[in-house]
C-alpha cells in the first residue's frame, strides 16, 4: 500500500477545441485518483507551444482544431517528447484518419462515444503497455492488415533476417495478440502467465527483430511475413 501512495499520478494533456467535449474529458480524468489533468487546450498553436516547454505522460488530441489538425500536434509530440504515450479522441472513424494518426505516433483510438469509464480505462491501459481502440476502429485496422496479408505477395526477406528471426511458438502468439492491440495484462490473462513473463518475451521478441517498440515490432514481423494471426481461446 506504501509503495501505491508513493506512486505519481499519470499527467494527462487534453487537446480539444469542443467545450462540451473538453469539459467531459475533464471530468473524467478527474474523477480517477491515478490521473491528473496537466492542462487543456483548444488549438494546434496552444499545444505545440506547450510541448516546447512541458511533458506529459498521455496526450489525448482530436484531430479537428480550428487552426489545423491533430496530426500536426501528434507528430510533434512524438519528435519533442518521445516518451509521452499519445491517444486520438475522436468523432472520426474514416479508415485514411486512423491510419494516418497510428502512422505519425498515436498508439490509442478512441470514439468520441466512449464513456468515462471507458476513457480512464483506455488511459491507464495505455500506460501499461497497451493500444486501446475503440471496437470498431480496432476491427478496421485488423481487417486493413489481413487484407494487405492476403493481397500482397510475402515481403522480401533477406536471408540474413531469415536466420536472425526466429520466434518461438509463445514469441509468435505474443506477437500476434499485441499486434491485435492486446495489453501486456491482457496477453497475461490470455495465456495464464505473468505480466513480467510477458515483458520478457517482448524483449526478447525486440532484440531478434532488432526494434524497440510495439509498432515497430509490428512493421517489421509484418514485413518478414512473421504475423500469423493465431486464435487464442479468449
Amino acid at each position: 500500500m506504501q509503495d501505491q501512495g508513493l506512486r505519481q499520478p499519470i499527467g494527462v494533456l487534453i487537446v480539444e477545441d469542443d467545450p462540451v467535449t473538453r469539459k467531459t474529458l475533464c471530468l473524467a480524468v478527474g474523477s480517477a485518483p491515478q490521473l491528473t489533468l496537466l492542462d487543456a487546450l483548444d488549438s494546434v498553436k496552444a499545444a505545440l507551444d506547450w510541448l516546447e516547454r512541458s511533458s506529459a505522460d498521455v496526450l489525448m488530441v482530436d484531430l479537428g482544431l480550428p487552426d489545423g489538425s491533430g496530426l500536426e500536434v501528434i507528430r510533434a509530440c512524438a519528435d519533442r517528447r518521445p516518451e509521452t504515450d499519445i491517444m486520438v479522441v475522436s468523432m472520426s472513424s474514416d479508415e485514411a484518419n486512423v491510419v494516418a494518426c497510428i502512422e505519425a505516433g498515436a498508439a490509442g483510438y478512441v470514439l468520441k462515444n466512449a464513456g468515462s469509464t471507458d476513457i480512464v480505462r483506455a488511459i491507464l491501459d495505455l500506460r501499461n503497455g497497451g493500444s486501446p481502440m475503440s471496437p470498431t476502429i480496432a476491427r478496421m485496422v485488423l481487417a486493413r492488415l489481413r487484407a494487405r496479408q492476403v493481397a500482397e505477395l510475402p515481403p522480401a526477406v533477406s536471408q540474413e533476417d531469415a536466420a536472425v528471426t526466429r520466434l518461438t511458438k509463445r514469441e509468435t502468439v505474443i506477437l500476434d495478440l499485441i499486434a491485435k492491440g492486446d495489453s501486456y495484462s491482457e496477453v497475461a490473462r490470455l495465456l495464464s502467465v505473468s505480466v513480467g513473463t510477458v515483458q520478457t518475451h517482448i524483449k526478447n521478441i525486440y532484440g531478434k527483430l532488432s526494434v524497440h517498440s510495439r509498432g515497430e515490432a509490428v512493421f517489421e514481423a509484418h514485413r518478414r511475413g512473421l504475423l500469423r494471426f493465431e486464435r487464442t481461446p479468449r
